[in-house]
């Protein structure tokens, strides 16, 4: 039973959640308190895995067995006693799952309010029946287009995207669209059987023949024989000779569409969904709705049309009284009017605080990034006026220019000021100065963290010798004069076009480091990670999107719209294009740091040349999860088994064949080291440095990792656990462990991101050496620290949507500090000057 606590503090006892040894710590109620440390210490274990994940579990205590399972439950904390804590609610970092019908609007409870008024309070054409809320809705039966199902596009697949070379035959694989491997082979044959000519080019076919074979609809059946020629075929069809099957035929567009729809298989959808184009729906010209619900108007617009709209410009537009009075002469149609209006300003107006006024609530929330998409659900949670509540947030200030944060703090003193306690997991500099009371974890990450370095205020905190973060709040960072290279050649982008850019033309240096920054969107990642990178990987001839994940349909729809502009100069300098971005290195458990990396490769090879696996004849495929003649046969080499349970949510638990090893006895006899496989894959980066020291090959592969920053992570690792930042440096110690001959581009998207200051210095060193090595880096940041290194800054500004997409300053970074007309002007010469 949790003993009375009187204070007005939180007592943790005993707490051993991940890498946390045993702490206690006493924590005060009412504050701002930063919870910092290094990448890994263990802050987020004690904020998220404790403290915020014991409040959960307390809460879905009070409520039925059949309701709590449907919760997303975390798993009951390690630790012996919590004293003093109140309910909480977390806001973290999302990076993917929500869907592509979900919008700012539906995140922010907006869209419900927008369609209640143009219900309501719409003015509706003579003779037209009321249409309910509902009907206003792309996500209702009774709201969506019935021709593009309310995504707003129709898929088009033409003979351009299903036969990109006209003047290869059938045969020699003239439709790309169609199947590969045995598959492919019997669509051929079937029109083999039919009379059809696979052995001419294509282009030289009939129309008519050239159209049947890619659009129809009809599913024929043919007898097929493989292995004979085109004149055997014929002869054994006019004989009726017994075939060695029934073939069915179906056409290229029908193929890929009914794939697309329907396969289980994720490859198999992505391999299809490239031949698929996206255009706006000709019935409702892209708004989603049915043409009744488009026929209602409200102050002249639309209700798509009024989505369309930025944020900023709905609070004007709602702030306005209607201007013709036969608009709001029914008493009731006013008081609609005014309230429904009211509540939208107000959640607007936090929304504008947080600096996210250039947002449309129509826009899709996979398109957000994972702060925009934390700070639309904290503008939420302000105007729902709790108290005495803990708020759990994960980095609020990542992807924040220094002027938004500033408008971020605000809000979280409202929170605070309302009765609530603000609990942050944090790197930057400015919120840390900013709390009421610091607790620092570490001192290092993974086994080197997980105890408590100090508890008190931020005055305090300086004077704490043993704590990294000291060293940073005390302007004592590693902050070398920095000389500027020498860049040998322009990579010259004119007319970009894309989201709020309008026709903008940049040089980006060659040979250098370049920092692209700007308040959040202003339009930086729209003109680096999209329309430089879909022109030159065009002009390079690579796909657009190097790691690209499947695309659903309301991706595809996005990705349709229009990247303008082209390169006049510098690319021919130029022979590889690498995107290190934020998404997962893979989308299940079964991928991991050490299987990423190729470092698993080498070291099942290891095992594989022991005395005892060449005894036993096993090859290093016997040593990896996802083969059968390795893995435990009860898991399935995952490690773990779901147990479902009546009213409960289902749980995993450690398998018990294999006790959670992944692999057969059999398997684990064969040790290196005396360690066997799967002890290897618990190791940290840090721990296999030392166990491999002697194995250079293996042993460069994972000091680069540890240089980046990543020692504390296990080898085994899933995927599914790594945070956005995480997975985007391991791409990046990929990237260095290759053999680099130069001439590279490499483009970053917030690489500090979930970075302590410590940690950023190590990535400049990784990001340095990719430079020095004759390559060129182009890093999308608001990092001061990162800023100030870089060679050349180009801002982008001067405010965000309507009022950014223009080049503010491109030079070199000291000249940036004098200049009135950069928002980023002020923060980085405050940054050098401490």
């Amino acid at each position: 039973m949790e003993k009375k606590n009187n204070t007005n503090t939180i007592r943790v006892k005993g707490a051993r959640e991940h890498n946390l040894k045993d702490i206690s710590v006493e924590i005060p109620r009412d504050k701002l308190v930063v919870f910092t440390g290094v990448s890994g210490s263990g802050k987020s274990s004690l904020a998220f895995g404790t403290l915020y994940a014991e409040a959960q579990r307390r809460y879905l205590e009070s409520v039925s067995p059949y309701a709590r399972r449907l919760f997303n439950q975390m798993d009951v904390p390690e630790v012996d006693a919590i004293e003093g804590l109140p309910p909480a609610v977390a806001l973290q970092q999302q990076r993917s799952g929500t869907s592509t019908r979900s919008s700012v609007g539906s995140v922010t409870t907006l869209s419900n309010l927008l369609r209640m008024l143009f219900s309501r309070a719409g003015d509706y054409p003579p003779g037209q029946s009321i249409i309910y809320a509902e009907g206003f809705s792309p996500n209702t039966l009774e709201g969506a287009c019935s021709e593009c199902h309310g995504m707003g596009s129709v898929f088009e697949v033409n003979e351009q995207t299903m036969v990109p070379n006209d003047t290869l035959s059938i045969r020699a694989g003239a439709i790309a669209s169609w199947p590969r491997a045995w598959q492919g082979q019997n669509l051929r044959d079937i029109l083999v059987s039919m009379g059809f000519d696979v052995d001419t080019p294509w282009k030289k076919l009939p129309k008519k023949q050239r159209d049947w074979i890619l659009f129809t609809e009809e599913t024929p059946t043919a007898p097929v024989y493989p292995g004979l020629s085109p004149e055997e075929t014929a002869v054994a069809v006019a004989k009726k000779q017994s075939p060695d099957y029934m073939g069915t035929f179906i056409g290229a567009r029908a193929y890929v569409l009914k794939t697309f729809a329907s396969s289980q298989s994720e490859l198999m959808k992505k391999r299809v969904s490239k031949y698929m184009i996206s255009k706006a729906c000709p019935v409702c010209e892209g708004k989603r709705l049915k043409k009744e619900a488009l026929s209602v108007k409200f102050k002249g617009k639309d209700i798509a049309e009024t989505a369309g709209l930025t944020l900023a410009e709905l609070s004007k537009l709602f702030s306005e009284p209607a201007s013709n009075k036969k608009e709001v002469k029914q008493e009731e149609k006013q008081l609609v009017i005014q309230r429904i209006a009211a509540d939208i300003c107000a959640r607007i107006s936090v929304m504008l605080e947080l600096g996210l006024g250039y947002l449309t609530l129509d826009r899709s929330t996979p398109t957000l990034s994972p702060g925009e998409l934390q700070r639309l659900r904290l503008s939420t949670q302000v105007h729902s006026n709790l108290f005495g509540v803990v708020y759990v947030l994960d980095e609020p200030s990542a992807g924040l220019h220094p002027a938004d944060t500033e408008a971020l703090l605000s809000i979280l003193e409202k929170l605070k000021s309302a009765g609530n306690s603000i609990f942050i997991v944090e790197h930057e500099i400015e919120v840390i100065r900013r709390a009421d009371w610091i607790i620092d974890v570490g001192p290092g990450a993974g086994a080197q963290g997980g105890q408590i370095m100090y508890s008190g205020t931020v005055a305090g905190l300086k004077k704490n010798t043993a704590s990294v973060t000291a060293r940073f709040l005390n302007g004592a960072d590693s902050r070398t004069e920095h000389q500027p290279r020498t860049p040998k050649g322009q990579l010259c982008l004119r007319g970009a076009t894309r989201h709020n850019l309008k026709n903008v033309d940049v040089d980006f240096p060659l040979g250098v480091m370049t920092t692209v920054t700007g308040i959040s969107g202003s339009g930086k990642s729209s003109l680096v990670s999209q329309v430089l990178v879909e022109l030159l990987a065009k002009q390079l001839g690579m796909p657009a999107e190097p790691d690209s994940e499947l695309k659903d349909e309301g991706a595809l729809a996005d990705s349709a719209k229009p990247v303008g502009g082209k390169l006049t100069g510098g690319a021919g300098q130029l022979s590889r294009l690498v995107v290190v971005d934020q998404r997962p290195i893979g989308r299940t458990p079964r991928s991991n740091l050490a299987t990423y990396t190729g470092i698993f490769d080498h070291i099942r090879k290891r095992f594989a040349d022991t005395p005892a696996a060449r005894k036993k004849r096993y090859d290093a495929g016997r040593f990896s999860f996802n083969l059968a003649k390795g893995r435990c046969a009860n898991c399935q080499g995952e490690g773990f088994v779901m147990v479902e349970l009546l009213f409960l949510p289902s749980v995993y638990t450690p398998c018990p064949a294999c006790g959670g090893t992944r692999y057969n006895p059999e398997t684990l006899q064969v040790t290196y080291s005396d360690k066997n496989i799967a002890q290897v894959l618990e190791m940290t980066v840090e721990e296999a440095c030392h166990f491999f020291d002697e194995d250079q090959h293996i042993y460069q592969g994972l000091n680069v990792v540890r240089e980046v920053g990543l020692g504390y992570l296990r080898l085994g690792q899933s995927a599914t656990e790594l945070s956005g930042g995480e997975a985007q440096r391991i791409k990046l110690a990929t990237e260095l462990q290759k053999n680099n001959k130069g001439s590279s581009l490499y483009i970053l998207d917030e690489p500090t991101t979930g970075l302590h200051p410590a940690d950023v210095e190590l990535l400049l060193l990784q990001l340095n050496r990719l430079v020095d090595s004759g390559n060129t880096v182009i890093v999308v940041e608001h990092d001061m620290q990162l800023i100030a290194q870089s060679d050349w800054v180009i801002d982008i500004g001067p405010g965000a949507g309507n009022e950014g997409g223009k080049v503010v300053f491109a030079g070199l970074p000291e000249s940036l500090c004098e200049n009135p007309d950069s928002k980023t002007a002020r923060y980085l010469k405050a940054y050098k000057n401490q």
